[in-house]
């Protein structure tokens, strides 16, 4: 049986790091093995011009990626990438392009609309606060490139109600919109609490820490400033707190300046980046995971890993992140309340958080499955067809 091409376009992909590349893998893969012959065509990141990812090619075009080093991942197309797209979008029978704010995006729609060709769009995120002149161009973004795109979509998937609301904001038609969760991992993330000391001693934290984990991008929105606080009220309250940072990003230094300034160091602990087969020991060796962010949660993916590890977890409330049981099992807080993240790690800490490891794993795998968002996900593309 012939299968069908499948262009699929992202600003970025593996071996770049973010929630987006994640979830183009984990859907490009299983596509594989359901009659799909996907092509993912992304910006060309310090990668060869033409790759496979989990036996999915991958083709690159060339930009200028203005605000990467700021945090901001946005990337414009050079004219000689126009070739890689025509090609891409010519030969499949389907495009789908992941966030509505990007400029291929932009492209990959015009170029379905030239060739007649269904063209599906994946809005990943919220509004992103970035508490500074971005804000506005995010806002001008949004209603020239974003709406364009919104428009020019056959149909519309958001990860959660929280961003088919963000897009029904920016006038997005109700009848093309349809909401799939992401999934998680099961096989790879999972409980191995016989692990747990091991993964500590390797890492170098006492056995006998509560393990405070967050994986994130040292950026603003991503509430790093608000855990640093959070740490230094938590610490002095509970000296047997260890908070676990997985991850890199712009205010990487400036994070090691204000640790050392406020004399946590020891409760305060900088991984650095963690590769993807080492994130499931992470999450096992670790009590709780917490998720300070500012804004933009679409439905965070590291949120759902941890959760499938058997890890409560507090975040604030932002996005889409009340869509998954974080209250039941953890902790919903506002954000920007470095105080009352405090006092909610502290109370877990003192409670006991590992009683509801096998109810919390449960709910996951009934609600957050791969499986299930494929089965969803090809029943739009066989519906456009």
């Amino acid at each position: 049986m012939v299968k069908t091409r499948l262009c699929i376009v992202t600003h970025t992909f593996l071996p770049h790091v973010g929630g987006i590349e994640k979830v183009v893998n984990e859907q490009s893969k299983r596509l594989l093995h359901k009659n799909y012959a996907p092509v993912v065509v992304t910006n060309r990141i310090e990668t060869p011009k033409h790759y496979a990812v989990d036996g999915v090619p991958v083709e690159c075009y060339e930009s200028f990626n203005i605000g990467f080093r700021l945090g901001i991942p946005y990337s414009i197309p050079t004219i000689p990438s126009l070739p890689i797209f025509t090609k891409s979008v010519k030969n499949a029978k389907i495009i789908h392009a992941h966030g509505h704010p990007y400029l291929t995006t932009l492209l990959a729609g015009k170029l379905a609309k030239f060739y007649n060709k269904p063209f599906v769009l994946t809005q990943h995120n919220t509004f992103i606060d970035y508490n500074n002149i971005f804000d506005q161009v995010e806002l001008v973004n949004d209603i020239s490139v974003g709406k364009q795109n919104l428009n020019a979509a056959d149909k519309i998937i958001t990860i959660s109600n929280a961003t088919k609301n963000y897009v029904l904001r920016l006038g997005a038609n109700p009848n093309k919109v349809k909401v799939i969760y992401n999934g998680v991992d099961l096989t790879r993330f999972c409980p191995r609490t016989d692990k747990k000391l091991e993964l500590r001693q390797k890492i170098g934290i006492p056995k006998e820490a509560v393990v405070v984990l967050t994986v994130r991008r040292l950026v603003y929105k991503n509430g790093i400033d608000t855990l640093l606080d959070c740490a230094s009220i938590a610490v002095k309250k509970n000296p047997n707190i260890v908070f676990l940072v997985a991850g890199k990003g712009p205010d990487l230094e400036n994070v090691r300046l204000q640790v050392a300034q406020r004399r946590i160091t020891a409760n305060f602990r900088l991984a650095g980046f963690v590769g993807d087969a080492d994130l499931p020991g992470y999450y096992n060796l670790a009590d709780l995971f917490v998720l300070p962010s500012k804004s933009g949660e679409g439905l965070p993916l590291v949120a759902l890993e941890a959760m499938a590890c058997g890890l409560p977890v507090i975040a604030t409330n932002v996005g889409g992140i009340g869509e998954v049981p974080v209250a039941e099992f953890g902790r919903l807080i506002p954000p920007d309340e470095p105080e009352r993240l405090a006092e909610a790690i502290l109370e877990l800490a003192m409670s006991g958080y590992g009683s509801q490891k096998a109810e919390l794993r449960a709910r996951v795998e009934e609600r957050f499955s791969w499986d299930t968002n494929i089965e969803q996900l090809t029943e739009i593309y066989e519906e456009l067809i």
